[in-house]
């Protein structure tokens, strides 16, 4: 199933037929990742007096409640309206779904007791490209990264330059295998946040930024076909299913 889009001037062709889901599933498990704090999912039957909505106790149908955070329980995009004062709703700032992306993966450097992504980073992988998009796979890349409960682990986050050069030089949309681009404990200053949606200055409001990722190794490094797809949620954020789709006879993906 091969299908050739033209995005930015530029003719891309890839093959829907073979997908690269690098979303996380939603469990009501303590299986499921976590963040900030927060207790497990929670996915239960619908029950009104005595009946429950669930095939195997009666019901015609399986009827149930979901009970989540898309910041804390899996993979999520959001938008300015995430840090804001006036609200702003993903469903509304994310209108286009197809992008090119460039995935690299980074070993994130130490600094004190942090582990940082800085702009020199990202410069020396991007080597001159300027994606529209471009996901971010941190090392070490192990599987628990799916189940990982991340509250109090001050993991790895961009420093405020780093989110200001994607910005500058006009990318669009960052994923990330991480629940934040920012610091988990930063006493609210949020700067790559801010630095990336240049925030308050002149917000970009159709820039996002996708969380709770997970590229498996299978994966190589380069260019791709990114279908970015959110639920209508009118919400700052929604869970979302990013997918990769491998370039075909592409002179530029050098690296797959």
């Amino acid at each position: 199933m091969k299908v050739t889009i033209k995005i930015q001037e530029q003719n891309v062709t890839a093959d829907l037929a073979k997908p690269l889901d690098i979303s996380i599933t939603l469990k009501a498990s303590k299986k499921n990742p976590e963040a900030w704090y927060l207790e497990p999912p929670v996915i239960k039957p619908v029950q009104i007096g005595e009946w429950v909505a669930k095939v195997s106790e009666g019901s015609s149908v399986n009827f149930n409640d979901i009970y989540f955070n898309p910041h804390a329980h899996g993979t999520h995009t959001e938008c300015v309206g995430h840090i804001s004062e006036a609200f702003h709703s993903v469903n509304d700032s994310l209108k286009k779904f197809f992008f090119v992306a460039e995935l690299v993966t980074v070993a994130p450097e130490t600094r004190g007791n942090d582990q940082v992504i800085s702009a020199k980073q990202l410069k020396s992988l991007l080597n001159g490209t300027k994606p529209e998009a471009i996901v971010i796979r941190t090392m070490p890349n192990i599987s628990s990264k799916k189940t990982r409960k991340y509250s109090h682990t001050n993991w790895p986050y961009f420093t405020e330059k780093a989110a200001r050069f994607l910005r500058e030089i006009g990318v669009k949309h960052v994923l990330i295998d991480l629940p934040s681009i920012d610091k988990e404990k930063d006493d609210g200053l949020l700067a790559a946040h801010k630095a990336f949606w240049n925030y308050p200055k002149e917000p970009r409001l159709d820039a996002t930024i996708t969380e709770f990722i997970y590229v498996s190794n299978k994966i190589k490094d380069g260019r791709y076909l990114l279908n970015l797809q959110i639920a209508s949620f009118h919400n700052d954020a929604s869970p979302s299913k990013p997918v990769l789709y491998k370039l075909i006879d592409d002179e530029n993906n050098t690296k797959n």
